[in-house]
């Protein structure tokens, strides 16, 4: 296979969020406050996982690797969006898009194996209490992490790899702020049978996998806690799973809305509405969800602070 680039085109135009000036300067006021958001956010709960001994717990290891990923998974587009909105120009090079396409891929599939990974340890934590500490060790938690981490660059590559193949030779114009595998398919001059092949098979195995073994581990779940003889009871069983299912729901929930709708369905404004969720906002909202449901990781966030502000001070 050959896998240098014969494309005419060097680069691409990032058609982006909107082309009126006006909301040009509030498209990146908004940016750029949710980026900040994201970054701080995620950051606060790395380093109060990390401070914290009584977080030092597989549950909180994962949750500490997806809020590193979604900081990485953010980082791949808004800066770029931003930086187009200084420089006035909304070109990406070639080299530039295939880059950005392997990191999104990456990232994306980190968050959909960390779900799922969290929602194995919820499973068990749940339905097999007695034998957590015995099953969750921290062997296995480093090897689903690490593993995770090994798939994901495989897939980015194994794409990216593909789509430098293709040439393009005539449009050049990408109707989202990021280089998406969908719209280089489309833009693309030369025969992609081998990429949409490779994305409906072994593509779609890696999104729909995770997804499965999340949604057995809910049904396993669901049944644990119908079991429990009080009220009480059940609510304190599945209230430790809240967080987690309300983060995967808005990750695949803009997934299916932005990939697996009808083509017929699509317009403009739906597509850019369910980018900026799956690339800017869910990761912007998840230490929030964490943070808000969780009453060990509040009272690890107040007990940092309180030390920052004391340390400060003295």
């Amino acid at each position: 296979m050959r896998v240098e680039n014969q494309s005419s085109v060097s680069k691409f135009l990032l058609l982006g969020l909107s082309r009126q000036p006006q909301q040009q300067h509030l498209l990146f006021v908004l940016f750029l406050s949710m980026y900040l958001a994201t970054v701080l956010g995620n950051l606060l709960i790395i380093l109060a996982i990390s401070t914290d001994s009584h977080l030092h717990t597989p549950m909180y290891f994962f949750l500490s690797n997806l809020s590193f990923v979604d900081v990485c998974f953010s980082s791949t587009s808004v800066p770029k969006v931003l930086t187009s909105h200084i420089l006035r120009s909304q070109t990406i090079s070639f080299s530039g898009c295939l880059t950005q396409l392997y990191f999104l891929i990456v990232f994306a599939n980190m968050d959909s194996f960390l779900l799922a990974v969290m929602a194995y340890d919820r499973f068990v934590a749940v339905c097999h209490p007695l034998h957590y500490t015995t099953k969750m060790t921290p062997q296995l938690c480093a090897l689903l992490v690490a593993g995770s981490w090994i798939i994901a660059n495989l897939n980015a590559l194994l794409h990216t790899l593909l789509m430098a193949r293709l040439s393009f030779c005539a449009d050049n114009m990408i109707p989202y702020f990021f280089c998406d595998v969908t719209s280089l398919l489309r833009l693309s001059c030369s025969d992609t049978h081998l990429n949409e092949i490779m994305i409906l098979t072994e593509g779609a195995l890696i999104l729909i996998i995770p997804f499965v073994c999340i949604l057995v581990s809910y049904i396993c779940i669901t049944s644990a806690v119908l079991r429990v003889p009080t009220t009480k009871g059940r609510w304190k069983a599945f209230s430790t799973c809240g967080s987690h299912l309300a983060v995967v729901l808005l990750f695949y929930g803009t997934i299916i809305v932005l990939y697996f709708n009808p083509s017929s369905s699509h317009s403009a404004e739906t597509d850019t509405a369910s980018t900026v969720m799956y690339t800017v906002v869910t990761p912007m909202l998840n230490p929030f969800i964490y943070s808000l449901r969780n009453k060990d990781m509040k009272e690890a966030l107040r007990k940092m602070i309180a030390m920052k502000i004391f340390s400060v001070q003295y």
